[in-house]
Order: structure tokens, then sequence, then C-alpha cells
């Protein structure tokens, strides 16, 4: 496994629609597992594959007893609406407070081996699901924002004790 850098706004690939996978093999196992290894060390709790500079549909979260890497998701259930405050490791030293998500979400894509998977999450870790795959449709949390005064300067052990670090 090898940690892989994480990139910021300035980067246009944040901006970017991914691409879908279409062929799996021994690769994407690699890759997840630098995408894990990268997001503990960052002590994120998702990491989507252009944060990294890879433009394609694949994201790994762990939050709890969850854990998935997920490729090509898919949200194909909301229910609900919860506001929360979320972080980003490509957005460092920002928090985002009163950002809408759904409550509720059935998620599903496929493992690294092309395998369909389904995930269904609630609270904190649809919250996570979701701001991954919106990652990989170019969006950030930033435009998710009601309101410019929603955005605040954080310090990361801040980040850190409120558990706003999504990934």
């Amino acid at each position: 496994m090898a940690l892989r850098k994480i990139i910021t706004t300035e980067n246009p690939i944040l901006r970017q629609k991914a691409k879908k996978v279409h062929r799996f093999d021994p690769s994407l196992q690699k890759l997840v597992n630098d995408m894990f290894e990268t997001m503990y060390a960052s002590n994120g709790v998702g990491l989507a594959a252009p944060q990294i500079a890879q433009s394609i549909r694949v994201f790994v979260a762990d939050f709890e007893d969850q854990k998935v890497a997920m490729f090509n998701p898919e949200i194909i259930k909301a229910e609900g609406e919860e506001l929360g405050t979320e972080g980003c490791l490509s957005i460092p030293g920002y928090a985002g407070d009163n950002i809408r998500r759904a409550a509720r979400v059935v998620v599903k894509g496929q493992d690294a081996r092309g395998k369909p998977i389904r995930v269904t999450a609630e609270g904190w870790f649809a919250r996570v699901l979701q701001h991954e795959i919106d990652h990989l449709d170019g969006i950030l949390f930033l435009d998710r924002l009601d309101r410019p005064e929603d955005l605040r300067e954080v310090r990361e052990e801040d980040l850190v004790e409120e558990a706003a670090v999504i990934e």
C-alpha cells in the first residue's frame, strides 16, 4: 500500500465528472487499498478517486462499523432531509455548516471485482456517501452552501473534534 497525494481545489480534476469504470482488474484493489491508507492517514472518513487525481468513479468510506469501497456508485433512493456540517480533505482549513443532505440513502454500485453491491445508510454515513458521490460528479460541499456565512475557517484539531472531516 502507498499513501497518495490529496489534491486541493486549485486542481481542475476536482471539478470534472469522473469516468465510469468498465474494466475490473487487480490494479483496482491496489487503488482501493491506497485510498483507504491515504484516508486513514489524513483522519478522514471518506475519499473519492478524484481527490488523489484519479478521474474514475470510485470512493472509499469507513465510519464506525460501516466500511465500503464502491465503483460506479448511484443513489437509487433518498429519503428525508438533514442539515449538517461537512469538511473535506481537498478544502483544508474550512468547514461548511447547514449543508442539506438526504437523511437516508440506498446506493448501488460495484466492488473492486465488478460484483454488484448495494449499501443502505442513514444519518452521518448517508452524508458521507452523498459527499463522496458529489466528488465523482465534480461537486464540492462549497457548491451546497446556501449562505456564504455557513463557510467558516477551522483548525485541523477542530475538525477532528467535531468529526466534520468527511474526506
